[in-house]
């Protein structure tokens, strides 16, 4: 365990119990979502590959504007 996450457990411990379990249960969501966002882009790289192939080809192509935020 790394020295920051036991300080921030010592910490945890010293809230009340239903902030400790506010805490756990968002960091337990977070790790879950993680998780799924792994799993997610595991399962996509190819399809992510062929978005990323066609966008260059629409680049170099001349398909492509330059974004400008400021006209958003």
């Amino acid at each position: 365990m790394t020295e920051l996450l036991e300080q921030a457990i010592a910490k945890l411990k010293t809230l009340p119990t239903n902030e400790q379990d506010a805490m756990a249960a968002m960091i337990l969501e977070e790790l879950e979502e993680e998780r799924l966002w792994d799993e997610a882009f595991s399962r996509s790289k190819d399809k992510l590959a062929l978005l990323a192939a066609q966008a260059t080809a629409d680049y170099y192509a001349g398909k492509t504007e330059e974004l400008d935020p400021d006209t958003l």
